[in-house]
């Protein structure tokens, strides 16, 4: 099981911080599943404009071909103006609808104000079900003030959820895999 985290973001440290926090609780509870951190700001990614995948620079074939190889995901963004970042909107535009289809998604956020947690439900999980994507039932959202000045995620009730989202999405993917939608297919 290859677990893919998506920090979805070209500035900042926090997105990406609950991102691994998830990966590495993954990790933790399923040492098989193989994890691999996705973060935008390393990457030279392309504007979606729909010309042919070979046609994109290197590194926006190279985050195509992560997303589209991996069997689930943790995905993260900051909410800016009550919306997930432009380069994470990007990403689901450069990505075949096929290559979500019937893969677990589990989302996280962080923001500067609580009311921000919705997006998660109002923009997320709808994007999700365009892909037909299972989406994991909870979710993670972190204030600015769930981390320290070294932002480091403190807050104990944030830490649970990136503990029950890291065992939702593993539970899901095994669970579907073997024997829900993937052997009727």
């Amino acid at each position: 099981m290859k677990l893919l985290g998506i920090s979805g973001t070209l500035v900042g440290t926090k997105t990406c911080i609950l991102v691994e926090q998830v990966l590495v609780e993954a990790k933790r509870i399923c040492p098989e599943v193989d994890i691999q951190l996705l973060d935008l700001k390393d990457y030279q990614v392309e504007f979606c404009d729909g010309r042919q995948q070979s046609s994109y620079n290197e590194d926006t074939q190279k985050v195509i071909e992560l997303v589209s190889v991996a069997d689930c995901y943790v995905i993260g963004t900051p909410i800016f103006q009550g919306s997930i970042t432009g380069a994470l909107k990007n990403l689901f535009d450069l990505i075949s609808p096929q290559a979500l289809r019937h893969k677990v998604m589990g989302f996280v956020a962080n923001g500067g104000t609580y009311q921000h947690y919705l997006v998660i439900e109002n923009q997320l999980k709808p994007i999700a079900s365009f892909f037909r994507a299972f989406v994991a039932p909870g979710s993670v959202y972190a204030h600015t003030d769930h981390f320290n000045e070294k932002n480091e995620l403190v807050d104990p009730e944030v830490r649970e959820r990136v503990a029950q989202l890291a065992w939702e999405v593993v539970h899901m993917h095994w669970s579907l895999k073997s024997g829900g939608v993937h052997a009727h297919r």
